[in-house]
């Protein structure tokens, strides 16, 4: 099974979002985990209530630092920050610079949760139809 792994800078808005919204769309197509550069200690109230409004759960998702979750183990790393990954991923990378909503208003974040979607639902169809997604 494709394995997918979102990152984020706190993970605690955009990777959890997109981690969500890829096991609620892609269940049996991939696996989806999340990570942040400097992982925050919680996600982000808002995070939670935006995607809630979208019906996806969050449940017992929480942030993580990126070494937990071997990078390398992944098929794709999809960063969503504006931030460089460390030395070292050898997975495949690609880039999808994201607006980070933390200490913006639930407009900002409805907007970010939009956004996160369609990428996801982009990133699915590649694994669908079986097209490797490139870096």
């Amino acid at each position: 099974m494709f394995r997918i792994l979102f990152v984020c800078l706190g993970n605690s808005c955009r990777s959890q979002m997109a981690e969500g919204f890829a096991r609620a769309y892609g269940n049996g197509v991939w696996e989806a985990a999340s990570a942040g550069l400097m992982p925050a200690s919680i996600i982000a109230r808002l995070t939670r209530q935006v995607m809630s409004e979208r019906g996806v759960d969050l449940g017992d998702q929480f942030p993580k630092p990126l070494e937990w979750v071997r990078p390398e183990s992944f098929d794709l790393v999809v960063n969503l920050t504006d931030l460089s990954l460390p030395d070292g991923i050898t997975s495949p990378v690609r880039v999808c610079e994201v607006r980070d909503p933390i200490g913006s208003g639930e407009r900002v974040y409805r907007q970010v949760r939009d956004d996160i979607e369609r990428l996801v639902l982009g990133l699915l169809n590649e694994v669908r139809t079986r097209a490797a997604p490139a870096p």
